[in-house]
């Protein structure tokens, strides 16, 4: 008996969908695992890891671990993390954005070298610069503030400046055009006519930019000495103690809190990170 198309597609389809479902389970099964942990005591945790449904559910591991370490509390931490990462975030979008433009749209002298610069320096590893800024930073006095941690934001990122310049050379130049005739500078074009044309791929580096900064953990590591300073990335790692018992729940707990912010953004602004990245090699 030959199947239909209709009956093949229906049948693809099923198929289909069985196939995501089961790699979404399998690539969501950490964080499944990190949330039911969460609820589970010590010892649970380690007897019971395969089990995803903890025997009792422990609310005194987000208690506990909302507490914090004296008289530090998370809720410090994540006021730390929110200051630093929306004022590294905010830098790295405005200043990526001005320089994409001057790339994209403004004529200069040494243009083209230093592009090449920038396209240069994203294959630089982070390793090989992490002495040389911190002695520069040592040397202005930085060390221990989170101004290491910010103020280089304010520069450009070399992957967004690339990213937003793409995105740029998109919009029609005849908009520009046009608004030189009406009497527009370079600045009045940009706040004018780019700006709102690029708020698809401002958007798409806005979550790269909050999402890498919020999970940084080297950067605060290698800066701030002092507990009232650190982010929650960092906190974390004060519930690990070799010299004593690690709380495991209190840990678990607050690694479950400290991915909402980063969910919430992404649920609220996936359509444009789509668009931003789909968008992104195309040219007008």
């Amino acid at each position: 008996m030959r199947l239909t198309t209709k009956t093949r597609k229906n049948i693809g389809s099923v198929v289909y969908h069985l196939f995501v479902i089961a790699l979404a389970l399998f690539v969501f099964y950490p964080v499944m695992w990190l949330i039911a942990s969460s609820f589970k005591s010590h010892s649970e945790i380690f007897t019971e890891a395969h089990s995803l449904i903890p025997s009792e559910l422990r609310w005194e591991n987000y208690v506990t671990g909302w507490k914090g370490f004296g008289r530090t509390t998370f809720a410090t931490f994540f006021k730390n993390s929110f200051i630093i990462t929306f004022a590294s975030t905010f830098g790295q979008v405005a200043s990526s954005a001005l320089v994409a433009y001057g790339f994209a749209r403004v004529n200069f002298t040494g243009k083209r070298f230093l592009f090449a610069c920038m396209i240069m320096t994203m294959l630089i590893p982070g390793q090989v610069l992490m002495i040389p800024q911190y002695l520069l930073f040592n040397a202005l006095g930085w060390v221990n503030s989170w101004r290491p941690l910010i103020v280089p934001s304010f520069f450009g990122v070399p992957f967004f400046i690339f990213l937003i310049m793409q995105f740029i050379r998109g919009i029609p130049y005849e908009l520009d055009e046009s608004a030189k005739i009406d009497g527009c500078g370079v600045y009045r074009i940009f706040f004018y006519i780019i700006l709102p044309n690029i708020v698809p791929a401002l958007i798409t580096s806005t979550i790269f930019a909050f999402y890498w900064k919020w999970e940084d953990f080297l950067g605060p590591l290698l800066y701030l000495q002092s507990a009232e300073l650190y982010p929650v990335s960092l906190a974390l790692r004060l519930f690990s103690d070799p010299a004593a018992i690690t709380d495991w729940g209190a840990m678990f707990a607050m690694s479950v809190a400290s991915l909402i912010p980063v969910f919430i953004l992404f649920v609220l602004f996936q359509k444009y990170l789509v668009e931003g990245i789909s968008t992104t090699g195309l040219k007008g």
